[in-house]
């Protein structure tokens, strides 16, 4: 297994990570990944699901912040106004949201004939970043059959980090980008609770990166002249507290505070979007009931997981970065490892 931030004893922050410093120590949830390589083809899916059972009978609060906007993302706009995830998450690359779309909504079918006759519609939840400059991302070489094989892969436990996935094409500060993960464990009525970070890290300009004890490596052979900064970054943040739709919100808007202390500024041409869900409730599409009970964390009390949302996110990418190789991808273009900076 590929070292991690704290293997090189890079430590962001003071909470305590959970056991496997990964999304997945929070109870359920799963990840899955796709990834294609071959030729001038660096790409991939990767799948999170929120628990193993029907999304759509069962559905999860979260919310959603987008920190900068330019992005191609589906199903952004009915989970902020309803507050609800109903289909796993899928991330590819940008061409890829329609296979993304075809697949999780033919599951969602295939599972629930009620859907579009006796019930509404389902809202798909597909995000993307750019890989053209490590992929021939023209190829739109994702299909939904490897929709099907990241879903079908999304497994509890430890998560494969780096050039993996939907991060395999990724670039981050101008060194190899990928799929990182990490978690924090908090403290609140004498009891532990865990919030855990996914991130699909593909931003930053050479030279911008800052690592916990001060250090800005640079990549060899990077330009004085910076371009636009153009990348994007998906973070997925899950946890068992017990939260509102709008707190959660205001959780995912924190993930933004750790890419700020990793250097990046959210660039006009970068689509950065982070999503949080709790485990903690279920929400049950055919709820007779007119009301249902809901226990919420005290606002007063919300700082902890503010924090534990920014240490996991900044040391997600991290160890995306630290766990992906140098990569030659599309027309030799080149990203070096991290891991080989520092």
């Amino acid at each position: 297994m590929s070292k991690r931030a704290r293997d090189y004893g890079l430590i962001y922050g003071s909470l305590p990570p959970g056991p496997l410093n990964a999304i997945t120590d929070v109870a359920g949830v799963a990840v899955g990944h796709r990834t294609i390589r071959g030729g001038d083809i660096r790409t991939g899916f990767t799948a999170v699901l929120p628990h193993g059972g029907d999304l759509f009978r069962e559905k999860v609060r979260a919310g959603v912040d987008v920190i900068n906007g330019f992005g191609k993302s589906v199903g952004l706009m009915q989970l902020a106004e309803l507050g609800q995830i109903e289909t796993p998450l899928l991330l590819g690359n940008t061409f890829s949201v329609a296979a993304g779309i075809e697949a999780l909504v033919g599951r969602a079918l295939a599972a629930n004939r009620e859907i579009g006759l006796s019930t509404g519609t389902v809202n798909s939840l597909v995000l993307e970043c750019n890989d053209g400059f490590l992929s021939d991302i023209r190829a739109r070489r994702l299909t939904v059959a490897d929709a099907d094989a990241a879903l079908d892969a999304a497994k509890s436990g430890p998560v494969e980090e780096g050039a993996v996935g939907a991060g395999t094409g990724m670039s981050a500060f101008g060194f190899k980008g990928g799929i990182g993960t990490a978690s924090r464990l908090v403290q609140l009525d004498g009891r532990s609770f865990t919030v855990g970070v996914l991130v699909q890290a593909n931003f930053g300009n050479a030279g911008d990166l800052v690592l916990p004890d001060g250090r800005r490596p640079v990549p060899p052979a990077a330009s004085p002249a910076q371009p636009p900064e153009r990348g994007s970054v998906i973070i997925i943040l899950a946890t068992d507290l017990p939260l509102e739709s709008r707190q959660l919100s205001r959780i995912a808007r924190r993930c933004g505070a750790g890419l700020a202390r990793l250097g990046a500024f959210w660039g006009n041409g970068s689509g950065d979007i982070a999503i949080a869900f709790s485990t903690a409730s279920r929400i049950g599409h055919f709820e007779e009931a007119d009301l249902t009970p809901l226990t919420a964390l005290n606002e007063n009390r919300i700082d902890l997981p503010f924090r534990a949302a920014a240490e996991a996110t900044q040391e997600a990418v991290l160890n995306a970065m630290l766990a992906a190789p140098e990569t030659i991808g599309r027309d030799g273009n080149r990203r070096p490892s991290l891991a080989d900076c520092i």
